[in-house]
């Protein structure tokens, strides 16, 4: 059974390590089809003769299964967050059929809301390598997260 975290049971420095997930061909290829159909993602003879010498993921496709991932692992057992942004969102590094990718989550800030104390907004930095322990994407992601009840008040 989940239980439910609240973002006063957290503190800045938590980190949280998922994965692995393998980036198959025909994922990559079934993804780009739908939502990103550049020739590098989804036509392997293109893709071999341009500038990544073969078929990459997509950087939405590695995005979304880093989505994937914190969904299922749930972290936060199952408490309620709402996404309110993501900051500097850098594809480092192609992903390429085969990679096998790790991602290591870190609370780099938490600030209670001053007019609502009943949230807060969590911040953490999203760090995703493949199986050489290069940094294929980074990026901060902001979270609205309930607050503990104050229970003196």
């Amino acid at each position: 059974m989940s239980k439910t975290v609240f973002l006063n049971d957290l503190q800045v420095g938590q980190l949280w390590h998922s994965g692995p997930i393998e980036m198959t061909e025909a994922d990559i290829i079934r993804f780009a089809g739908e939502y990103d159909p550049q020739p590098m993602h989804i036509d392997t003879a293109a893709a071999a003769s341009g500038r990544f010498g073969g078929i990459i993921a997509s950087g939405w496709h590695v995005a979304a299964v880093v989505m994937r991932d914190f969904v299922e692992t749930a972290p936060f057992g199952d408490t309620p967050l709402l996404g309110l942004k993501i900051d500097d969102l850098q594809w480092r590094l192609a992903v390429r059929p085969g990679d096998v990718l790790r991602i290591t989550r870190e609370i780099v800030d938490i600030a209670r809301s001053k007019s609502k104390p009943d949230r807060g907004v969590l911040t953490m930095r999203m760090t995703v390598t493949n199986q050489d322990d290069a940094v294929v994407m980074s990026f901060i992601n902001l979270m609205q997260m309930p607050a503990r009840p104050n229970l003196d008040r």
